[in-house]
């Protein structure tokens, strides 16, 4: 038994296909509880119940691609009777986690790195003189990440064995070319067509005769195939091709697994057909809407507490009327347009709408083209996937001084999907681009009138960073000023931006009713970061705190700390309150910032301590 469900490998072909249907059902009702992400893994039941028939993934290495599809294979290697505890603190992750399972050969959470890091493990394995299978599962959707291809290319020249399982539930990679391509597909896929391939290669590999034969049949072969097929691409790369095939057909999943498992000994590439949402018609009529789902009714697929107006919603509208005002303004982004609120925009000015793929290098590098040459590229990506457009942002935007609009989405905590998702990083590295403006609104408003001034006001490169979801607490506009108090004091400076500030409220209300008056500044932009109002303020109190959602490592509190120093204000009692070091689990909000001590209640206290130590 593998929790409370029975141990694949023992099973009838009928019994698994029972299992598969009872599998879905426990994702249905587990992820209605919890929320998550439930269509992508509807869709892999059965390719991954045949995966742990054929394969032994204590031993043999899986690697998901993105990861949010890994659900039924935690189901399968013992963490049934844990789902309730998915996505919540002290719970299951979302994604894979070798910490939490030995049968999680690598954590994944951003797409296209999997074939990659495959073929590291299998090169691994070889150097090692060590023997066991190596996996890669990636979808479609990755492939439009140019790094799937660096794998591709290298892994498919590599002859290492390895198999990529394409789990293609969408994009289709090229066009079909009617019934002879799907009858010649299906016909490569038979045992018997598999069983005399292997003697066919037999018997031409020995002897000069039997290799002029293979040479000149497998010539005729290739020309047929290349112009009846879809599988060119990845067999001009070095795989053998095999599909593509019904990847709900349990049976003959099992098979092909089983006989590239027992007979190819080189790199594989099994193209599965899917279908998003399998077996639940609300997830299978709008897989984008169940892709990652908040706690919903299984009986209509609603979700069970409505959401409100979020910053993603505002910044969608905003930019709308601004490109009604000027058609020169265009919207990017990365495979993400309803998460980021792009729905309207792109309805509404499709010319002037870009979804680039799972590739946020190429989409800086094209707004860089796109700026230079006139236009006003704006491009809405989260914080956590911004991270790989790093090199783009110094090179293709910031040497020329480009006039390209960033909108950090999901800057700062985002929760449940975890360390691989949290935006604690932008922060940091933003702050490094030279001639970034950066941007931080702490409420709709703001968001508003700061897009606009990112669009029209600023030159050169501007980021404007929000959270995911909706206000918390502020809800006001505090003007165009870098830095402005919202409330005086003479015990303690306060110094905080963006989301934080309604918590730094409470936080200084909470001190207040303790007999501390706090100095609250609000920063509006952190780079450039404007000193005057902090330097006056802690000229007079002698303390000073720091709060953000942010890593310590490179956040704005040791850039003023720093400052202070230098203009000779050494001797203020510093607390930086931040994500301290490292990555920030999964949990909801709330209780993550009290495990990193941003809370309310733990910033009045660590400002007790800063006004007691001196």
């Amino acid at each position: 038994m593998t929790g409370d469900y029975p141990d694949v490998k023992s099973l009838t072909d009928s019994q698994a296909e029972e299992l598969c249907a009872r599998l879905r059902q426990d994702l249905i009702q587990n992820v209605a509880r919890t929320g998550g992400h439930l269509a992508s893994n509807l869709g892999t039941v059965e390719l991954t119940v045949a995966i742990h028939r054929v394969f032994d993934t204590r031993r043999d290495r899986l690697v998901f691609d993105v990861g949010h599809q890994c659900y039924t294979h935690k189901l399968l290697t013992g963490r049934g009777d844990a789902m309730s505890t998915l996505r919540k603190l002290n719970g299951l992750s979302g994604f894979p986690k070798p910490r939490e399972s030995e049968q999680d050969a690598f954590i994944a959470g951003h797409a296209s790195n999997s074939v990659s890091v495959a073929l590291g493990m299998a090169r691994a394995r070889s150097l090692m003189g060590e023997d066991y299978h190596v996996m890669a599962l990636i979808g479609d959707g990755a492939l439009t990440g140019g790094l799937a291809y660096e794998g591709l290319s290298d892994a498919g020249q590599s002859k290492e064995p390895l198999l990529v399982i394409l789990n293609d539930n969408g994009m289709s990679i090229t066009k079909n070319v009617g019934g002879v391509a799907s009858y010649l597909a299906h016909q490569r896929l038979k045992p018997q067509y598999l069983r005399l391939k292997k003697t066919y290669r037999r018997l031409t590999g020995h002897g000069p005769v039997g290799r002029k034969v293979y040479q000149v049949t497998h010539s005729i072969k290739k020309a047929v195939k290349e112009s009846l097929l879809p599988c060119s691409m990845f067999e001009n790369m070095g795989f053998v091709y095999l599909g593509p095939v019904d990847g709900h057909d349990l049976k003959l999943l099992t098979r092909l697994l089983q006989y590239i498992r027992d007979e190819l000994r080189q790199p594989v590439l099994l193209h599965v057909k899917t279908v998003k949402g399998k077996g639940y018609p609300p997830a299978e009529e709008h897989p984008n809407t169940f892709h990652g789902i908040s706690p919903f009714a299984v009986e209509t697929g609603l979700p069970l507490k409505p959401g409100g107006e979020n910053f993603s919603a505002v910044f969608g509208n905003a930019l709308c009327d601004i490109a009604r005002e000027d058609s020169r303004v265009c919207a990017i982004t990365a495979a993400m347009q309803s998460g980021t609120g792009l729905d309207e925009f792109a309805g509404t000015f499709p010319r002037r709408f870009f979804d680039v793929g799972i590739a946020e290098e190429h989409a800086v590098a094209m707004a860089a083209g796109m700026a230079k040459q006139g236009m006003v590229p704006v491009f809405a990506v989260y914080s956590t996937f911004l991270q790989r457009a790093y090199d783009m942002l110094l090179h293709d935007v910031a040497l020329q001084g480009l006039h390209v609009v960033l909108a950090v989405d999901r800057a700062g905590l985002v929760g449940e999907d975890g360390e691989t998702h949290q935006g604690a990083f932008d922060v940091a590295f933003l702050q490094t681009v030279p001639g970034m403006r950066i941007l931080v609104p702490a409420s709709f408003a703001e968001l508003r009138e700061m897009l606009r001034d990112a669009v029209y006001r600023i030159e050169g490169p501007v980021a404007v960073r929000f959270p995911r979801g909706g206000e918390n607490g502020f809800t006001g506009y505090s003007g165009r000023e870098n830095a402005v108090v919202l409330r005086r004091g003479g015990d303690l400076t306060v110094v905080t931006y963006g989301i934080m500030t309604g918590v730094a409220e409470e936080a200084a209300r909470l001190l207040a009713e303790r007999g501390v008056a706090c100095e609250l500044i609000k920063l509006n932009a952190i780079e450039p970061l404007d000193l005057t109002a902090i330097r006056e303020s802690v000229a007079r109190t002698g303390r000073l705190l720091v709060a953000e959602e942010c890593i310590n490592q490179g956040c704005v509190g040791q850039r003023i700390a720093a400052e202070l120093m230098a203009l000779g204000l050494g001797g203020v009692r510093v607390a930086l309150c931040n994500l301290g070091d490292g990555f920030v689990t999964h949990g909801s909000v709330a209780q993550l910032r009290q495990l990193r001590g941003i809370d309310p209640v733990t910033l009045a206290e660590k400002g007790m301590e800063v006004c007691r130590s001196g």
